[in-house]
């Protein structure tokens, strides 16, 4: 089987408080995809478990994810999408991917280091080996690019040692069932465009955190057309005028970030807001700001809104998901337990 030309596969864990910084640096760019690519979105519940999650929360945040997408524009019927749990064959990949990767791999994974902190001996297997589970997600479906910020880059980077080891590996095998140049794809990134990096409205130097305990900091997919308004009001500034050139930006990351938001949200570049308002004072920048914002970003929050109302309809589309992703993930266990050796039924 060859893998397929062009199909994306991308992921968002249901943690809960989906903001701004998640649509601008994940979800818009799954939306803008689905034009020129085959796409499975998946929301990864197993991921999400590698804490401990409160299982009432835990099922919440999966329709809510879900909702997020199908508000920003998904289409779950012309592409997938589902949780990761209902379909088994992201565990058992995972568990031969855990053992083609190397120790050593994994404790170069930057992500777990500053995750696990000071309290390594104490955080869950799972959390250490979470990157083989993430390569599982991406090949079992054999994508062949996968939409990324900065802080996923390694973690593609080593699906793509995976992919190849496994290739490497089992080379002989997989030639004599059919597959002279490969298994595996390896998986290609696709780099998102301006402000995939979003920083707190109360702390330039700081991403947009769900975690962070000022609400302030951030704009939340769920707020209303008032409350976005409010945060994009109260945002913090610096006292001088917007530069004229992108150069300008340099040193003042409040500034920064807001034309970055902007620059995301009319799908222009930073180069291109300022030539309309180098110049020009915050007070008059954050008034634009405001009614692009509310105009973008107020119908998701109230159709994301309705959607969580019938969770009933959010769980059929996810089993339908589940099932249609369940035919491309079933044929690709089938096939590499035979490249591995085992002996199924």
């Amino acid at each position: 089987m060859a893998a397929v030309a062009d199909r994306v596969f991308s992921g968002v864990q249901p943690t809960g408080n989906l903001h701004l910084g998640n649509y601008l640096g994940a979800i818009k760019r799954f939306v803008a995809l689905q034009e020129s690519h085959e796409c499975i979105y998946c929301v990864v519940d197993l991921h999400a478990i590698t804490v401990w999650q409160d299982p009432v929360e835990l099922k919440r945040h999966i329709r809510e994810v879900t909702a997020a997408f199908i508000a920003c524009g998904i289409d779950p019927k012309a592409h997938i999408v589902f949780n990761q749990s209902q379909v088994s064959g992201h565990a058992e990949l995972a568990w031969i991917f855990n053992c083609v990767a190397r120790m050593g791999w994994l404790n170069r994974m930057t992500q777990f280091k500053e995750k696990a902190g000071k309290d390594r001996e104490n955080v869950s297997v799972g959390l250490f080996a979470y990157p083989d589970l993430m390569a599982a997600d991406i090949l079992l479906y054999r994508a062949t690019h996968v939409p990324v910020g900065e802080d996923q880059k390694q973690h593609l980077e080593l699906t793509r040692d995976i992919a190849q080891k496994f290739n490497t590996d089992f080379a002989p095998s997989i030639a004599g069932h059919g597959h002279a140049d490969g298994y595996f794809p390896l998986t290609e990134p696709l780099i998102a465009g301006p402000a995939t990096r979003v920083m707190s409205l109360r702390d330039g130097a700081k991403k947009m955190s769900k975690s962070d305990p000022s609400d302030f900091s951030r704009i939340n997919l769920t707020d209303d057309r008032d409350t976005i308004a409010g945060k994009v009001r109260k945002a913090k500034t610096d006292p001088e005028p917007l530069p004229t050139e992108e150069e300008g930006l340099k040193g003042r990351p409040e500034a920064d970030n807001l034309v970055g938001i902007f620059a995301a949200l009319s799908d222009r570049t930073k180069a291109d807001v300022l030539k309309d308002y180098g110049t020009a004072q915050f007070s008059a920048f954050k008034a634009a700001l405001v009614d692009l914002a509310v105009d973008k970003l107020g119908p998701i929050g109230a159709e994301m809104q309705r959607l969580m109302a019938e969770p009933a309809a959010i769980d059929a589309i996810l089993i339908d998901g589940a099932d249609r992703a369940r035919v491309i993930a079933d044929q690709t266990i089938a096939e590499v337990k035979d490249i591995v050796g085992l002996v199924r039924g």
